[in-house]
């Protein structure tokens, strides 16, 4: 795996893909080495790269060398480096608000040939209002955040960071509502931090991709997909009955 290596993570911090909301795959200081994902926009990076290639070939009689995953999850990486490249370009991937004119236009176009065009989008009023601005049908709420205080705050929901994270969520989704859009939400939610998003009002869908996948690698995938869908739908009824 190309792009997988904690240990020149660890000696070359600078090369760290970054996630949408500043984290990074590197494990915290009392957590076991595991798969931190590097940015191939580094020059450096990729030197050390083909410093292995040449020596693979000059030691061994090869057909080819298979790169491995060469690209970082969801082919997103948000270092640096990479914001440089696509603002210079005048682009910025964490900003819908900054790309309303070409936006519109391609949504425009999506939308001629019938498809319905989702946004991800910041839990932030502007990006709200930008998203109805480009003509999106669909906002998926980055819910990154929320998950990253609900872990810090030892998985406590009513922790003050949490409920923070939540009403951000919240009051996105009625702005989201409001405007005549779907409000989905999704990123790092798992088994344990999924049921206060799944009851926010109005919410019609949440993307889950990781931790369904992996709770399928001891129970299957039948049962995984049983098991999240349980604790979807008791959040949802918890927050009817509360309502």
């Amino acid at each position: 795996c190309v792009t997988w290596d904690n240990l020149c993570a660890e000696e070359h911090p600078e090369w760290l893909v970054f996630r949408r909301d500043r984290t990074t795959y590197l494990p915290r200081f009392d957590e076991p080495p595991g798969w931190t994902a590097l940015c191939l926009s580094h020059p450096a990076f990729v030197a050390r790269v083909l410093e292995h290639s040449a020596e693979v070939l000059r030691h061994y009689a090869v057909d080819g060398i298979w790169y491995d995953m060469p690209l970082p999850i969801g082919g997103e990486c948000f270092c640096a480096r990479c914001l440089a490249t696509l603002r210079a370009a005048g682009h910025d991937p964490l900003d819908v608000a900054a790309q309303r004119s070409r936006l519109r236009e391609v949504v425009a176009r999506l939308a001629d040939a019938g498809i319905v065009v989702s946004v991800f989008i910041d839990a932030e009023p502007l990006q709200v209002e930008a998203a109805a601005a480009i003509g999106a049908k669909v906002c998926e709420v980055h819910t990154g955040p929320y998950a990253h205080a609900f872990f810090a705050q030892g998985r406590d929901a009513t922790g003050e960071a949490v409920l923070a994270e939540l009403d951000r969520i919240a009051r996105a989704g009625a702005a989201i509502r409001a405007a005549g859009m779907r409000f989905n939400a999704g990123h790092a939610l798992n088994y344990v931090n999924v049921q206060p998003v799944a009851a926010l009002p109005g919410i019609r869908e949440l993307h889950i991709g990781h931790a369904i996948v992996a709770r399928a690698m001891f129970v299957g995938i039948r049962e995984a997909v049983r098991e999240m869908k349980r604790l979807m739908r008791e959040g949802a009824a918890g927050s009817a009955r509360s309502a």
